[in-house]
């Protein structure tokens, strides 16, 4: 499933059609002089007409590259004013974002390219080591013919410089930063429109291989009008951005400020402490964030340093707010948006609002606005509300991804008369709140990251060490689940927990591979030979020591 490449030769809105980098052009002739994003380290603050001028630039930049409308463009970016000026570009030329998670071991992000078919990578100096490893491992011919760095010498109001000897460590890569001071900031042609492909973003696959869920401008659009209709987002609010602009959790949030004028304070990684400080200096009055994170926020030694007034609400998703947690938050004043949503779905999905989390405790809440849902039974008929029935959950709505790309089986598997089947099992009230039973195909959610199960034992099955693995999610104090890994060994072999830690670091990305394991001398199966993990958690209840 293709973008068109079709090139639209006009700088102006054709009556009833949308282009997400228009919203920014917009934005920029009625709020030119509105701060439109606050970089918190670096100090660096952009007003909505010179976030559009730097926009204009990297779209001239990537049109010298040879970027054209459908063409796949990565991003490799921590938080920062390029990965949201590349993203307008991106929108405005009608090519299409492929934003990378940066905690991906290499050869995960080898396979993204080359499944996306990306032809231009953005990347930051961070990650220099990182894309040397990719440059040496990238296959020839490839698509991929361009790698843009972005350097830490733009810090205009910032006493930021990279650290001593990291020249010696770069990768190929040409200068963006000193090109796009050079292009030209003139409104480029406008190369898609409604239900061309706008971004695709990877989810990590239960089969062990991520899938590229596509979105479209109409679907970002609706996405944004939904969020703003549901929850109160204000003109005014200051809105606080650590969790990571490659997530739909932070990119949404990113693009809706543009659309409704509000002001973006970000952050270029998660720093709970800095976060308090944050919120203080800038006067944060709204932000999203994990259950893990609401945690840890209170945790912190200095908190009573910092003044938190300011904040009116949080949106949170992953996982249900403790009673007691939102009791804590309420006590200073700030209310607690429970969420769940997907990749799929653009983000929006149900909400929890602040009234009803007391009486919904443990609820996923109502369909947002522009939302719609069902739930149904094996056979496929819907089970009514008020029900005590178990069922999978479906969601409709212009926000639904387009499917998956380069992937129509799976794409079939989750698209079907207009309702994604998200693979969720859930209950539904009298009152049409959903409650989340059991997640999708055993996903774990640590942190916030999601997870699969399958893609762990992929890895973990090829060691030389092991014969057979399954991995189940345990209690976490810390990060709310973790992965357990339960290994029987190879005859003859005898591997440890430091073993396969150093053979899964060599291939997932840190924060997946499992810091618990478990030795067996059989899995459990049935008459069939399915793997009974039902089992398997009830034999290792017990919560991780961390």
């Amino acid at each position: 499933m293709m973008a068109s490449t079709k090139q639209k030769k006009t700088n102006s809105t054709i009556a009833g059609q949308h282009n997400i980098g228009l919203l920014l052009k917009k934005r920029a002739e009625i709020s030119a002089n509105l701060e439109a994003f606050v970089e918190f380290e670096k100090q660096r603050r952009f007003t909505f007409f010179q976030l559009n001028q730097r926009c204009n630039q990297a779209a001239s930049l990537l049109v010298d590259k040879g970027v054209k409308a459908g063409d796949r463009v990565a991003t490799l970016l921590k938080n920062g004013i390029e990965f949201i000026e590349i993203y307008f570009a991106v929108a405005k030329l009608g090519a299409i974002l492929v934003p990378i998670n940066w905690r991906l071991a290499p050869a995960e992000i080898c396979y993204i390219l080359a499944d996306a078919g990306v032809s231009t990578l953005i990347f930051d100096e961070d990650f220099d080591h990182t894309l040397m490893d990719i440059q040496a491992s990238v296959q020839k011919p490839s698509s991929l013919r361009e790698y843009l760095r972005v350097s830490g010498d733009d810090m205009a109001g910032s006493d930021h410089a990279p650290e001593s000897g990291q020249a010696s460590a770069k990768a190929t890569g040409e200068d963006y930063t000193h090109l796009r001071e050079s292009c030209s900031a003139e409104e480029p042609p406008i190369g898609a429109y409604d239900d061309e492909l706008l971004f695709i973003m990877y989810t990590s696959g239960t089969t062990g291989r991520p899938k590229g869920a596509m979105h479209s401008h109409t679907g970002m659009m609706w996405a944004q009008l939904t969020t703003m209709s549901t929850s109160d987002m204000r003109g005014d609010d200051r809105f606080l951005l650590p969790l990571p602009m490659f997530h739909v959790g932070c990119l949404l949030p990113m693009s809706q400020l543009v659309h409704r004028g509000a002001t973006g304070v970000i952050m270029r990684e998660v720093d709970m402490a800095m976060m308090l400080q944050a919120i203080d200096q800038e006067r944060i009055s709204i932000f999203m964030a994990v259950p893990v994170l609401l945690q840890f926020m209170l945790l912190i030694p200095e908190r009573e340093k910092y003044d938190l007034s300011s904040v009116r609400w949080i949106a949170t998703g992953a996982a249900p707010v403790p009673l007691s947690l939102l009791s804590d938050y309420e006590a200073l004043g700030i209310s607690i948006y429970q969420a769940y949503g997907l990749t799929e779905s653009c983000g929006p999905g149900t909400l929890l609002s602040p009234h009803d989390a007391k009486t919904k405790a443990g609820s996923a809440g109502h369909p947002q606005m522009h939302t719609k849902l069902k739930v149904i039974d094996e056979q496929g008929n819907t089970i009514q509300p008020g029900s005590t029935q178990v069922g999978e959950l479906l969601l409709g709505g212009l926000h639904i991804m387009k499917g998956y790309w380069n992937n129509p089986e799976a794409t079939a598997e989750a698209l079907k008369d207009g309702w994604l089947y998200t693979g969720d099992l859930v209950t539904i009230d009298e009152d049409g709140c959903i409650t989340i039973c059991d997640r999708k195909k055993d996903m774990i959610i640590s942190g916030g990251e999601n997870i699969y199960p399958a893609e762990l034992e992929n890895i973990l099955t090829a060691s030389p060490e092991v014969q057979e693995v399954a991995v189940i999610g345990v209690q976490s104090q810390k990060w709310g689940e973790t992965p357990l890994a339960i290994i029987v060994a190879v005859a003859g072999t005898s591997p440890s927990k430091e073993s396969l830690i150093t053979y899964a670091k060599q291939h997932l990305a840190a924060y997946k591979v499992p810091q618990l394991y478990e030795f067996v001398e059989a899995l459990p199966r049935n008459p069939s030979g399915k793997l009974m993990k039902p089992v398997l958690r009830k034999q290792f209840s017990e919560p991780a020591p961390f």
